[in-house]
């Protein structure tokens, strides 16, 4: 592609590559590198060999075929010849091929000497709003973990990382190029709600690791906003939580001959109508395809009174970052 003159070469280059993800932790973080560095748009990595039109656009009548998503790689030059940087954009990820898509930007990377790939996801946990979010790491060799570990990033002991965010990493360890997932923490019931705070976080560790010292005081504004947002959400879901419990105990009291019975040999606390079980399934279908709709499975859950049966099918729906 020769998007970079044989004169004119990058210093030790690494790279940051982000895609929508839960909570856009990612997409907020590689947009805010690139604005605060005043990075330059280089490039655009076709898009019609990996995403189909799905739609059409029309105005006064006149249809056109709908835009592409547009996957756009900035540059961002160190002045003290440490680092420079490259951050891809991706408008949203491809549906089909994409192990294909990313060895192409990996095809990129090579061609500009990049040294290191990196990716920024979201790990969704059971974090209070108003919690300090970790930032978890993932890498591909062993030296690169420990270096993330000397600035505060916890190994991610076990799990998947989903998307983009994840096979880039793939991709770049077949290829010999080392590469790193920085995972900012989130809580889990707020999964489709932009969080600045776990960018924050994530942008925290890549920074010292860069040692470029940004400018991170909007993205901390952001956070404040945000949080407090989060934690009336919070007492929202907590409130309406505590009316449906109040609700179903006046409505389904259990006599108390009931509950000595509960203490008898064979009893299930757990026990659950054929139909109930159906509409948990059901819930659980609906979480794993959007994650918004976990709250309303915990709302179930609890009014059921079973959630420590299914709290490890609940978690495991958000133990897979993204």
């Amino acid at each position: 592609m020769n998007v970079i003159n044989q004169n004119d070469q990058l210093k030790h280059p690494w790279m940051v590559a982000v895609w929508p993800g839960m909570g856009q932790v990612a997409l907020a973080a590689g947009y805010y590198l690139m604005s605060k560095l005043g990075m330059k748009k280089i490039m655009e990595l076709p898009s019609r060999e990996y995403f189909d039109v799905d739609h059409i656009d029309v105005a006064d009548g006149l249809a056109t075929a709908g835009r592409l998503p547009q996957n756009s790689l900035y540059l961002w030059r160190d002045d003290a010849a440490k680092h420079d940087l490259l951050v891809f954009i991706g408008e949203s990820q491809p549906k089909h091929n994409r192990y294909g898509f990313c060895h192409a930007l990996i095809d990129v990377a090579e061609e500009m000497h990049v040294e290191r790939v990196f990716t920024f996801a979201a790990m969704a946990t059971q974090l209070h709003p108003s919690g300090n979010p970790r930032v978890f790491a993932a890498a591909t060799d062993q030296q690169a973990l420990n270096e993330l570990k000397e600035f505060e990033a916890e190994p991610l002991e076990e799990g998947q990382i989903g998307g983009l965010n994840g096979v880039l990493l793939a991709a770049a360890n077949e290829r010999g190029l080392p590469g790193a997932c920085l995972l900012g923490e989130m809580p889990f019931f707020a999964a489709q709600v932009p969080n600045p705070k776990a960018s924050l976080a994530v942008l925290h560790v890549f920074d010292k690791l860069m040692g470029i010292e940004l400018d991170l005081h909007e993205l901390e504004e952001q956070a404040v906003i945000v949080e407090s947002s989060l934690l009336e959400l919070l007492e929202r879901l907590e409130l309406a939580q505590g009316e449906q419990k109040s609700d179903d105990d006046n409505e389904f009291s259990i006599p108390e001959v009931a509950r000595q019975d509960e203490d008898t040999p064979g009893h299930d606390p757990f026990h659950l109508e054929p139909s109930d079980e159906r509409r948990i399934e059901e819930l659980f279908d609906k979480a794993r395809r959007d994650r918004a709709q976990a709250v309303d499975l915990k709302r179930e859950l609890d009014r059921h009174g079973v959630f420590k049966r299914y709290e490890d099918r609940f978690l495991d729906l958000f133990r897979k970052a993204e």
